[in-house]
């Protein structure tokens, strides 16, 4: 097998880990609102190594996937997570995305901005937004952050990541 081939088989393999924990370990973490999102870890580090378009497209299947399970706010998911697949792709090339820090902050900016765009596009109150995005949101952030930290160091040479500065 070529190393390119090599590569899109080990980062497939990690993606489908995280499709796994999303249904498996996640509902047993308990508060679904700080718990990690495996699904935007695995749509974020995809994003992140493809283009724009294929970004914009896993979010786009990523939100059906998470509107289909919250059916309240169908195609606010959907549209939220193609925006942050399509942002996410789009600031790799803008920004160093080879390093561990660098990837954990995307991760955490992009779920906090799914959140806003979920609860504005929902039509959420104004104090129930406000309690959202200033404690729940960076609290999931951080805790995916972490995660997303810790699968990169873990996998670093699958996604060839540094972990120097």
């Amino acid at each position: 097998m070529s190393p390119q081939r090599v590569s899109r088989v080990q980062v497939l393999v990690v993606m489908l880990g995280l499709i796994v924990l999303q249904f498996y370990l996640r509902p047993r973490l308990g508060n679904a609102r700080v718990s990690p999102d495996f699904l935007l870890i695995a749509l974020m580090l995809f994003a992140m190594r493809s283009g724009p378009g294929a970004g914009a497209v896993a979010g786009f299947l990523v939100g059906l996937i998470e509107d289909a399970l919250t059916p309240a706010r169908f195609g606010a998911g959907a549209l939220a997570h193609t925006l942050v697949g399509y942002f996410a792709a789009w600031g790799r090339s803008v920004f160093f995305a080879d390093n561990a820090l660098v990837n954990a902050a995307f991760v955490a900016a992009g779920l906090w901005f799914r959140d806003l765009i979920v609860l504005v596009i929902s039509g959420s109150e104004h104090p129930q937004l406000l309690t959202e995005l200033t404690i729940y949101s960076p609290l999931q952030a951080l805790t995916t952050a972490g995660f997303a930290l810790l699968i990169l160091i873990t996998f670093r040479s699958w996604f060839s990541i540094r972990l120097d500065a």
